[in-house]
């Protein structure tokens, strides 16, 4: 029995580094691929880079603080656990951070689309659409 119990842990062990493996490279993967997007977006002039970037470390964050989540289930020493917790903490305030920027940024772009503000700040700015005059 005390066999049984041993493997099967071995086994739980095992497939929790996995998770945690194949989380944290989706995130590494997606940091990435956002970077990428970003930068073509970047050398096109698009307007939306930095709701993009900032959507793909968002992304990015959710993937690796899952893969630190599952690093708590094998955890064994008190020291260990403080260690992931703060690693969690500080992602999570960075995450926030992002998400708060994320939502300031849709609502200034809401508001101008609403002709409540005046005129797009610096970062908003669009290419202007070629006007037809009617004869």
């Amino acid at each position: 029995m005390a066999a049984l119990l041993n493997s099967s842990q071995n086994v739980f062990h095992y497939v929790v580094e996995w998770g945690i493996l194949i989380l944290e490279s989706f995130g590494v993967i997606v940091l990435l691929v956002t970077g990428i997007i970003s930068m073509i977006k970047w050398l096109k002039k698009e307007p939306d880079v930095r709701t993009t970037i900032s959507q793909g470390i968002l992304l990015a964050l959710a993937f690796k603080m899952g893969g630190e989540v599952l690093r708590t289930v094998i955890a064994t020493e008190t020291a260990e656990l403080v260690s992931i917790f703060a690693i969690i903490l500080l992602r999570g305030l960075v995450a926030a951070l992002i998400y708060w920027e994320i939502t300031k940024e849709a609502k200034i772009e809401a508001m101008y689309n609403n002709g409540k503000l005046p005129e797009k700040p610096a970062h908003f700015h669009r290419a202007k659409k070629e006007t037809v005059e009617q004869p």
